[in-house]
């Protein structure tokens, strides 16, 4: 979807700015990364870095926005409304850029609590989105979805070109046959749906026992405030991600269900956090 001269834009904490060792940049496109409070791309600030970016002159000196990117749910748990969806899309309209939407953990975020976007909003108004399979239960592979069969012209060509064209992609299409069976009620969200669930119960853990969260997420993704105390007792029978160091002794952490979180766990982790 880019020009060679082209890059596409994304919150900092995106992942293809931050956990893809560099792969957008190794194939010499940029990430022009925005900050944000939430990981949500809020509409204003990209209006606002757009209007900076034609109101120079020398803008053409520039690596030129061609794609905007956003994950549905965000790397730190937080969901996109469908007002502020709709809103990126028309500033996208207005610069003539393609809305490329990650949808590694879109099941999640499809079915978590409070979430007003649904599957016909993502189809309507993004460019390229995809469903995740890996993080949600499947061997591997992902489904890329374009709304507009235009812009899928050559992609198999250019996925051959670059080594990724799998011999036994009908594999890969079983699988999701599988997932989505029987639709909403199916494997796919019916496994989104329960690593959001044992998610819930590790944030009312920690609210419960006084702990304070860095995003108020309801999806597979929570991330509690600890000392550092708290985060070396806890890190010796636990794994989660160090996300972000707040002070000299307190930082916030990252912990993932997933479709294979087991009750014994969560029970484990949640007597644990007591005992804090």
């Amino acid at each position: 979807l880019l020009a060679p001269y082209e890059g596409v834009i994304s919150v900092s904490t995106g992942h293809i700015n931050v956990h893809e060792s560099g792969a957008i940049e190794a194939t010499g496109h940029k990430v022009i990364a925005l900050e944000t409070e939430d990981g949500l791309l809020n509409p204003e600030i990209l209006k606002n870095y757009l209007e900076s970016f034609y109101a120079d002159p020398t803008y053409d000196h520039m690596v030129q926005p061609g794609i905007v990117y956003i994950s549905h749910p965000s790397e730190c748990g937080t969901l996109y409304s469908k007002k502020m969806l709709r809103d990126i899309k028309q500033i996208c309209k207005r610069y003539d850029l393609r809305l490329f939407l990650d949808g590694a953990r879109l099941g999640v975020g499809l079915s978590s609590f409070g979430a007003d976007v649904s599957l016909n909003d993502i189809s309507s108004l993004c460019d390229v989105f995809y469903f995740g399979g890996t993080k949600n239960g499947a061997l591997f592979g992902e489904a890329v979805v374009f709304p507009e069969p235009k812009l899928a012209r050559n992609f198999n060509i250019l996925m051959k070109q670059e080594g990724a064209l799998l011999a036994k992609g009908r594999i890969l299409g079983i699988q999701f046959e599988t997932l989505f069976e029987n639709g909403f009620d199916g494997l796919y969200f019916h496994n989104a749906r329960y690593a959001n669930f044992q998610a819930m119960k590790i944030k009312h853990a920690f609210l419960d026992s006084g702990f304070k969260l860095l995003y108020d997420s309801n999806t597979n993704q929570q991330f509690p405030i600890l000392t550092n105390s708290q985060h070396k007792k806890l890190s010796e029978n636990f794994s989660y991600e160090t996300w972000k160091i707040l002070s000299p002794d307190t930082l916030a952490v990252r912990f993932c269900t997933s479709w294979t979180t087991s009750n014994e766990n969560i029970d484990k982790l949640i007597n644990a956090i007591k005992e804090l």
